[in-house]
């Protein structure tokens, strides 16, 4: 007999069939004559009742299963006497394995950091069950809509000689003995004997890698992971997470901006289609208003302004803010929610940022002060989506990567994109994390990846 899953039978209710079924036992209530228990096995937010009396065979194990305990269940579907549609009268048990009475998961509420330090067991609770549930269907929602609007998709190294933000927020990568590496004549770490030939580091980004393919197949997008060895030890930052980046030939900012906005739209209605069960739960349990707060964004047109204008709007608004405002310095996360929660009451896109906090390859404006830099903000988070267009000027690009003091040789393939029929092109970056954050309401960016990577903090 061919196993089912919890969700096809909810949406088959097969009563009077004859089903096998496999799962986790959730929650239990016992008496002598028969017991109910809950079992779900993650493919669906449902669960299942299965209730079995004392003639069926090993009732006394069946009995003694607690939550935790993995079982095989064979039974007939039948009309429920309670609040479900229909539960399961079973007939044959299979236990594969009953947990240990310490099973963390009990019948009862538990806090997020206590459920931080069980990460391989979140998956069976209701709420991580539907966050990974939803960041999977932001996932294919994310490879349907490129792949619908005509983007390749493209796979960019992990292992790279660049910093291609130029913060140096990098994890290097290394086969030499750190306790006694080879050094040079001048006493140095010598890695021209190191596995690469050279310094070699983990990616903070696919985009210079992607540029060059878009420059050749026009719209490209990468979606992979990406590191920051960044000592932020916020709700917000990790060191190891996700990246969808576009990249599209003969686009300029305000293309990849239309973009943008529609991209976060269609996850919006994707999860609101596919996702209902789950959206539903955390709506009610984790962030009240979620979902008015999702429809609100996937309906409301996004307002765009320039970074001047927005701080002229900040600076009139006359609000205190811990951080101070003034051109020319970046715009901070309460900055960014005073424009889209309370000024605009919607998603905003900031363009034209000073050049002074932007990379190195973002398109100069005629003004010499600002670039062609946008940042993508929605209500109750501030950015989630950063972009540019691109400088392809090789005399521009080459003069800002002198200011900022890049070795050009390690660029040398870069410039060529800019010497060998270059032409305009923009793209942006959203975190993935950040995305499914703001989709399913958690507030802590540890809570929405499988196994979270923070300073100090490498288990599982």
């Amino acid at each position: 007999m061919k196993l089912w899953t919890v969700k096809k039978l909810v949406e088959k209710k097969p009563i009077g069939e004859k089903v096998k079924l496999g799962g986790w036992i959730k929650s239990q209530r016992k008496s002598k004559a028969f017991t109910f228990i809950v079992l779900n096995d993650g493919s669906t937010q449902d669960d299942v009742q299965i209730i079995a009396d004392d003639v069926l065979e090993g009732y006394e194990e069946f009995v003694k299963c607690g939550t935790g305990s993995s079982m095989l269940l064979h039974g007939e579907v039948v009309e429920s006497q309670g609040k479900q549609d229909f539960e399961i009268r079973a007939t044959k048990v299979e236990f594969f394995h009953r947990a240990d009475d310490d099973y963390p998961l009990q019948k009862k509420g538990t806090s997020m950091e206590f459920l931080r330090e069980v990460s391989h067991l979140r998956p069976r609770t209701n709420t991580f069950g539907a966050v990974f549930r939803i960041r999977h269907a932001l996932a294919q929602a994310t490879h349907k809509f490129f792949n619908d609007n005509g983007f390749f998709y493209v796979n960019t190294p992990i292992v790279t000689a660049m910093d291609a933000e130029g913060a140096g927020e990098l994890f290097r990568v290394s086969t030499l003995d750190a306790n006694n590496p080879p050094k040079n004549d001048k006493g140095e770490v010598d890695f021209s004997k190191d596995y690469f030939g050279k310094e070699s580091y983990l990616c903070v980004t696919g985009q210079l890698e992607g540029e060059a393919f878009a420059c050749g197949m026009g719209s490209i997008y990468t979606f992979g992971p990406t590191f920051r060895s960044e000592n932020s030890n916020t709700a917000r930052h990790l060191a190891e997470f996700w990246m969808i980046e576009p990249e599209v030939a003969f686009a300029d900012l305000d293309d990849v901006a239309k973009l943008g906005a529609d991209y976060i739209q269609y996850m919006i209605n994707y999860a609101l289609e596919h996702c209902a069960p789950e959206l539903n739960m955390l709506n009610k349990f984790i962030s009240k208003g979620l979902i008015d707060k999702l429809n609100h964004v996937a309906k409301t047109p996004f307002k765009q302004i320039t970074y001047t204008e927005a701080v002229d709007i900040l600076t009139s608004s006359k609000k205190k803010f811990d951080y101070k405002v003034e051109w020319g310095a970046d715009l901070q996360t309460e900055h960014e929610r005073f424009l889209t929660d309370e000024h605009f009451n919607g998603p905003v896109i900031v363009t034209d940022y000073p050049k002074d906090i932007k990379a190195f390859y973002m398109k100069q404006n005629p003004d010499g002060k600002t670039v062609r830099a946008m940042d993508i903000l929605v209500p109750g988070v501030g950015e989630i989506i950063g972009g540019s267009q691109r400088e392809e000027d090789y005399d521009k690009l080459t003069k800002r990567m002198a200011e900022m003091d890049l070795e050009e040789d390690l660029y040398r393939w870069y410039l060529d994109l800019r010497r060998f029929g270059t032409v305009p092109h923009s793209g942006f970056g959203l975190g993935f994390e950040r995305a499914v954050m703001y989709i399913t309401g958690m507030t802590n960016i540890r809570d929405v990846i499988p196994f979270y990577r923070t300073p100090g903090h490498v288990e599982f």
